[in-house]
């Protein structure tokens, strides 16, 4: 069975656990300092907080620019729930738009009719890798300042919407000449185990934040506040007589560790070089292979400005339904491959529709994700089971619209 999308741990990132393991400090440390600067020059952001999930990162970034009752936040309705459920975390209003026909990512002339007085926040979805429309989106925003309302010293430094991008997908893209982590105020990725980047669990805040941010003391206060509050951590704790601390807020607990800090140094020493050149290659075996049939709507990947880091590759079948490409689905399964649908619209979920959101508000997002099939990609996937790939779909096709 060719399996989704399996991590690859090899033993080198073994190797470097165990030094982990060995060298008496598992938990934040050195090495997860190390790696947040690591990130930092990699992605040409101003700094770099790295935690246990790009989840957490969401959320804390909500938290921090004072996102809470009665606010908006703008999110398309095509992403995984987490988008989503982090707003409703802060006691917030999701406000779901639609998204594009051809790149799956957010409507820019959705979000102008979508934001008010209320708007606090846009969260744009960086979709399989492939950046939105930073520029346009940033000058937006701009754009709309003047019916901004600040309720929070943050939120009066910043004068407007602030742009949260959820860029989980989309470590090592480019647009116009910059990686993913320096488009827009703040990104946040995730090493989640199926992503390009993995520290098994985990994610970081790519801080971006205009003047008169410091973006430096941003960090540090955002240290405090995603572990418990407190003043000091453990590492500094640890310096001699250094043991006393303080609470000073009602903190959150989502640090990253140590041992994950170890797997993703490893993972972005060899990413550029390595990983990502394979992840092109597969992306670029499916086009040519599928770009020969009148059904087959392949993804956009690149164009002159943007280039996405094939995160996935996710296919789209013309003129077919929700049913039929559930079977497309089980049939490629029966030839022992496996492939996934990227996502179930949030809307769709029993939690949202019971609060009375509505997938046929979202026209465009059902339409994508009713023929959706996203088809398998990791770093050993090789040849011949890409050709086992190709194969299954074509012939799980045709047995089902002939």
């Amino acid at each position: 069975m060719i399996p989704f999308s399996p991590p690859r741990i090899d033993q080198k990132i073994i190797d470097e656990v165990t030094k982990v393991l060995q060298s008496g400090w598992i938990t934040t440390g050195p090495r997860t300092k190390q790696f947040e600067k690591e990130l930092t020059a990699y992605c040409g952001n101003a700094s770099t907080l790295c935690l246990n999930s790009a989840t957490a990162g969401l959320e804390i970034m909500l938290r921090w620019f004072g996102v809470t009752e009665g606010d908006e936040v703008i999110l398309p309705a095509y992403t995984y729930s987490a988008t989503a459920n982090v707003v409703m975390h802060c006691g917030a209003t999701p406000v779901f738009v639609d998204v594009n026909a051809d790149d799956f990512n957010i409507s820019l002339s959705n979000i102008e009719k979508a934001i008010t007085a209320k708007t606090k926040v846009i969260m744009p979805v960086d979709f399989g890798g492939y950046p939105c429309d930073y520029d346009a989106i940033n000058a937006l925003v701009k754009k709309h300042a003047g019916i901004f309302s600040a309720a929070t010293e943050e939120q009066k430094m910043l004068g407007r919407v602030l742009v949260l991008s959820d860029s989980a997908h989309s470590f090592g893209a480019w647009y116009k000449g910059k990686r993913a982590g320096s488009l827009t105020d703040i990104s946040v990725f995730s090493f989640h185990a199926v992503k390009n980047l993995t520290t098994a669990e985990g994610g970081a805040v790519a801080l971006n934040l205009p003047a008169p941010f410091d973006n430096e003391a941003v960090y540090k206060a955002l240290c405090v506040k995603t572990l418990h509050g407190q003043d000091k951590d453990a590492l500094a704790k640890t310096q001699k007589g250094n043991w006393r601390y303080d609470i000073v807020e009602a903190g959150y607990k989502c640090n990253m560790t140590d041992i994950m800090a170890a797997i993703g140094q490893i993972e972005l020493e060899r990413y550029d070089s390595d990983t990502l050149p394979r992840r092109k290659v597969i992306c670029e075996q499916y086009s040519a292979a599928l770009a020969n049939y009148s059904w087959a709507q392949l993804p956009v990947l690149k164009n002159e400005n943007t280039e996405g880091c094939y995160h996935l590759y996710p296919l789209r079948i013309k003129g077919i339904s929700e049913a039929q490409r559930d079977a497309v689905i089980k049939e490629i399964f029966d030839c022992d491959v496996s492939v996934n649908v990227h996502f179930i619209p949030v809307p769709m979920m029993s939690f949202y529709a019971k609060l009375g959101y509505d997938v046929k508000n979202y026209p465009v997002t059902f339409d994508n994700y009713s023929r959706e099939i996203s088809l398998p990609i990791f770093y050993n996937l090789d040849d011949v089971m890409v050709k086992k790939v190709i194969d299954a779909v074509l012939s799980s096709v045709v047995k089902v619209i002939g």
